[in-house]
């Protein structure tokens, strides 16, 4: 078994383990939503107002699945994934705080990135998400499910920079999925990929 693997392993063994002490699925309400807002204060000051990023480079929080944004904090907090913000970001945060976040970001409505798109880019852009099987594990509306990212209405500049780095082999894949995926793109599909995907609502 290579190195690389067995860290793949070892780094999903930890993982699973994390998120098995994780509260189960609520919906925050009442004043509850007010403590967790005030928690998210954080947050928000790099991912835009409710977690709608107005920065390119920085991805939108808003209408992401609970499962995914709880999945990536505790994977920033566990040193699993690494990036020079959200690692010590997330280094002190508890169960019950990753728990809050995910709920009050998955519930609150994503203000779109981009601007809707014109009928033939809106058409080759469905068209790519269908053969390169985005729609297959993105959702058919590609709002995300379960631990898997909501496409629609993010940054461009952001997906454009996740699908160079999982086609060069450097962004952080936990099961290699997107990887594999991005492999065939060329940076023509991924122009069209990511335009098509920001002007979604």
């Amino acid at each position: 078994m290579s190195g690389a693997r067995r860290r793949l392993e070892l780094a999903g063994a930890s993982l699973a383990a994390a998120l098995m002490i994780l509260p189960g699925v609520k919906s925050a309400s009442g004043a509850d939503v007010e403590v967790i807002k005030k928690k998210a204060e954080v947050c928000v000051a790099c991912h835009g107002p409710e977690g709608s990023s107005t920065n390119p480079v920085v991805p939108s929080l808003a209408g992401q699945p609970k499962q995914f944004i709880s999945t990536q904090l505790v994977m920033f907090r566990e040193g699993i994934r690494k990036d020079p913000v959200m690692s010590p970001q997330s280094a002190n945060l508890s169960n019950a705080d990753i728990d809050d976040l995910g709920t009050y970001f998955s519930e609150r409505t994503l203000v779109a990135a981009g601007k809707s798109s014109a009928s033939d880019t809106a058409v080759s852009g469905r068209s790519l998400a269908e053969r390169f099987k985005c729609v297959q594990c993105h959702g058919p509306a590609l709002i995300g499910q379960q631990h898997i990212p909501r496409l629609a209405g993010q940054q461009a500049e952001y997906l454009r920079a996740q699908l160079r780095g999982f086609k060069a082999s450097t962004r952080f894949d936990m099961d290699g999925n997107m990887t594999s995926a991005a492999q065939p793109l060329s940076e023509a599909d991924i122009e069209v990929l990511v335009n098509y995907l920001a002007s979604l609502q």
